[in-house]
């Protein structure tokens, strides 16, 4: 489904377990799933919902895509599914759309966690990944197979292609992509855009860095002080941009004790 409009979307959204709202929210290419093993734990304690951000995964896709509109989009599922406040977890473009609620819609939040990213500028950096994706787009594959030969042609890693074929979704001919991948490319200087602050939030904030990751520098560490006064930082160690999937015993224990502490 296209929209081109800046109304918010209603986000497809996954909601488990019992306890305080706790909103998880994905980063670029992924959607909800990536997150179900930390949900699952998350939800002995906290009413999980994961959410699938615009041109994600089952949420409805949009021709416009930036920090502000996603940011509505999850004010606006939240208000569907009656969430008044809740602590809420980013990822990367997740997180980035979480620091953005943080300036726009303070007062929905009461906890945040912010994995691997700062609200800067980044460069762009995700080429051979889009130019796979193309690939994909372009010639669906036959099965999921032929997606990985033919992703492996644009990215060699092998853990960022399996994470990047989740996005494969069966059809009659075959096997096409979930995303909206013409509005990615689109917005990508959005996404990848500042998020720029206006006013501190002054709640408890938490960051979350893997220590092989560059998305995060010594550098920011002004920029996120002043942003968050009330914020802690804690660097996973052997784990890179995705953390939460490379080290999840270790950001479980660091997630369970910040939200509840």
């Amino acid at each position: 489904m296209m929209n081109a409009t800046s109304q918010p979307l209603k986000l497809h959204t996954k909601t488990r377990g019992n306890g305080p709202n706790l909103v998880i929210l994905h980063g670029l290419f992924g959607d909800h799933q990536n997150w179900s093993s930390q949900a699952q734990i998350l939800a002995e304690h906290f009413t999980v919902h994961t959410m699938d951000m615009r041109n994600h995964g089952r949420s409805p896709h949009s021709s416009a895509m930036n920090y502000p509109l996603m940011a509505a989009d999850v004010a606006h599922t939240c208000a569907q599914l009656q969430i008044d406040t809740a602590h809420m977890i980013g990822h990367s473009m997740g997180g980035k759309v979480a620091m953005q609620m943080s300036v726009n819609m303070p007062e929905l939040i009461d906890r945040l966690v912010v994995v691997d990213i700062a609200p800067r500028q980044y460069p762009r950096h995700h080429s051979d990944v889009l130019a796979g994706l193309r690939l994909l787009h372009d010639n669906p594959p036959a099965s999921r197979g032929d997606a990985d030969k033919t992703l492996a042609t644009q990215v060699e890693d092998a853990g960022i292609r399996a994470f990047l074929l989740k996005n494969l979704q069966r059809t009659e001919s075959g096997f096409e992509l979930r995303i909206n991948l013409d509005a990615i490319e689109n917005s990508y200087l959005d996404i990848a855009a500042e998020v720029p602050a206006s006013v501190a939030f002054t709640n408890p904030v938490l960051f979350i860095k893997g220590e092989l990751s560059n998305y995060l520098q010594t550098s920011d560490r002004d920029a996120l002080m002043a942003r968050f006064p009330n914020v802690g930082l804690k660097v996973i160690g052997g784990a890179g941009h995705w953390p939460h999937a490379e080290k999840p015993t270790t950001v479980s224990k660091i997630l369970m004790d910040f939200l509840t502490s």
